[in-house]
């Protein structure tokens, strides 16, 4: 289940982790949380998402990971030399995909 949800893209694991919660009742959203290391808001909105369907105002939309960084450094080229440097600390701050961790924020 969690090499399923990590290779999917941020809408579809919020959706995923949403279907895997009701599945599972009462206390499903706390389990699940904690079990893709996601935020229960996270699990909430792709709840959100589902109901929603088949409207889908991000249909065909899927942001690439560390996009939102790209799209600052091109916008802010004085940003740039900064924004870079505290990009490279941040990776090289993840803990490993092998090395279970606590809750992130997506």
């Amino acid at each position: 289940m969690q090499a399923l949800y990590h290779s999917l893209s941020e809408k579809d694991r919020r959706r995923y982790a949403a279907i895997e919660a009701e599945k599972l009742g009462h206390g499903g959203i706390e389990y699940i949380a904690k079990l893709f290391g996601c935020h229960r808001d996270t699990i909430r909105q792709g709840r959100a998402d589902i109901e929603a369907l088949p409207e889908d105002p991000a249909e065909g939309r899927v942001r690439k990971k560390g996009a939102a960084g790209e799209m600052l450094a091109a916008a802010s080229p004085g940003l740039s030399k900064r924004l870079k440097k505290k990009l490279k600390r941040k990776r090289r701050a993840r803990p490993s995909k092998t090395e279970p961790s606590g809750p992130t924020w997506d």
